[in-house]
């Protein structure tokens, strides 16, 4: 089973666990509605559908309300702490936390004592956190986008909003910044680095280019990084190797949002019901079932 672990921008939002189930335009967890614009929720959606396309067990949502203040994060971060080894997870996906590098360090103390230790993924603050902790490479798989491979790059920034200008300016020289992440080890075991080209890649370099399609129309829309997340865990839950299960992801994210047929109207909560499309057509029937 895939568990997902974010916070969602209501303040009035309580901390939920349970299976997130897809609806019209939102999801349901513990009875708790949760609309599809972007963020956890859309990467909890992508990842519902292409489990769901695979035969397997809908997603485990750790959701608390969080708009920034960090008590909604504190309470996802006691309760992991205290009861992830209640879980059996294949694979544990961590999205948007207030970065807070002690309650970081409890959750991973508690994983590493878990029987079966999840495979571990990080998208946006969670990747930031792994980082300040020094814990980046106990991770399976970051998935920044070009900004964010940038503040992993700098051996020196606390926070992305320190990351040093000359590192910012080389957004065209993703596979520089990579490299640069590794050698002071501030990355994953595997990065899927999320743009215009996405880029997969290990300690020892770039493995794979994504580039088609080429959509234009999708660059503006929020949320489509948190989607190609949601697929590529899905697909790691699912039983592929973490190397073709970023490539397939960032294929199928592509072709989901060029059936979309996006005008500036689209929003991600349009991509999401193409997934399955996507999934389909890149992927044999046959290999649709991988355990």
């Amino acid at each position: 089973m895939l568990g997902v672990v974010g916070t969602i921008p209501e303040e009035e939002f309580p901390l939920v666990v349970g299976p997130a189930t897809l609806g019209d335009g939102f999801l349901t967890v513990q009875g708790h509605e949760v609309p599809i614009t972007r963020g956890t929720a859309a990467l909890l959606a992508a990842a519902a559908v292409c489990l769901k396309a695979l035969h397997q067990p809908p997603p485990l949502a750790f959701l608390a309300g969080d708009i920034g203040l960090g008590q909604g994060s504190i309470q996802l971060y006691e309760y992991l702490s205290l009861n992830l080894a209640k879980h059996q997870l294949r694979a544990l996906t961590f999205h948007y936390i207030l970065p807070i590098v002690d309650w970081h360090n409890r959750v991973l103390w508690a994983i590493q004592e878990m029987a079966a230790p999840p495979l571990l993924i990080a998208d946006a603050g969670y990747m930031y956190v792994a980082k300040m902790s020094g814990e980046a490479p106990a991770y399976d798989l970051f998935t920044p986008d070009a900004g964010e491979i940038a503040f992993l790059a700098d051996e020196e920034a606390p926070h992305p909003f320190y990351t040093r200008g000359f590192i910012l300016h080389e957004d065209n020289q993703i596979p520089n910044l990579i490299a640069r992440a590794y050698a002071h080890e501030n990355a994953a075991r595997h990065l899927l680095v999320k743009g215009r080209k996405d880029y997969v890649a290990t300690k020892e370099g770039v493995v794979a280019i994504i580039d088609e399609p080429g959509i234009e129309a999708l660059e503006p829309i929020g949320g489509t990084g948190d989607t190609l997340t949601g697929i590529a865990s899905a697909l790691i839950t699912a039983g592929f190797d973490i190397v073709p299960a970023a490539i397939l992801a960032a294929r199928v994210n592509r072709v989901a949002g060029a059936l979309t047929q996006p005008t500036p109207a689209t929003g991600v909560q349009d991509i999401v019901p193409h997934i399955p499309a996507g999934l389909e057509k890149l992927l044999p029937a046959n290999q649709r079932r991988k355990e």
